[in-house]
């Protein structure tokens, strides 16, 4: 929905009226592919089938493909509803946080629980855009250190 500028009428939440800056990441490329990828584009072993996904094919633009690693997407341009383009990259963890450093995001969303450092990077990259951070991960490590900020950042509400 932030991607596109779609939202359904009744969002409550977060909407951002300008294209925005997105990163989608899992625990390695081959996750990020198989799983973040396939979720948000299509199936990777079948680009005839991307816009299956959840970004409607009728606003995916231009794709460029992720080098080292078939089928994978590193960067994806979506029609947003102003006419300006979204832009959506796929990340890894694996990659460490020195490649989380960088622009500022409207966007980020970690697929599986990301190492604290990592986190905290992407959780940076939306400060200047006031923007919003997703997690999606069963917490199989316990109380890490992620999941004891996000709990007491809760609790603190």
């Amino acid at each position: 929905m932030h991607l596109t500028g779609q939202y359904p009428q009744w969002w409550s939440g977060k909407r951002f009226a300008k294209a925005v800056r997105a990163w989608a990441a899992g625990v390695t490329k081959e996750s990020t592919r198989d799983v973040v990828q396939d979720k948000l584009i299509g199936p990777p072993q079948q680009s005839d089938d991307w816009g299956m996904g959840l970004v409607p094919g009728a606003a995916i633009g231009s794709i460029s493909m992720a080098r080292g690693l078939a089928d994978a997407i590193d960067t994806v341009s979506v029609r947003h509803v102003s006419g300006a383009w979204s832009n959506l990259q796929f990340k890894s963890y694996e990659r460490g946080r020195e490649k989380w450093q960088g622009t500022g995001l409207e966007a980020v969303w970690f697929d599986e629980e990301p190492p604290v450092d990592v986190y905290l990077e992407g959780l940076t990259r939306t400060n200047e855009t006031d923007g919003i951070v997703y997690l999606t991960f069963t917490p199989l490590n316990g109380m890490s250190a992620v999941v004891d900020a996000f709990l007491r950042e809760f609790n603190e509400l």
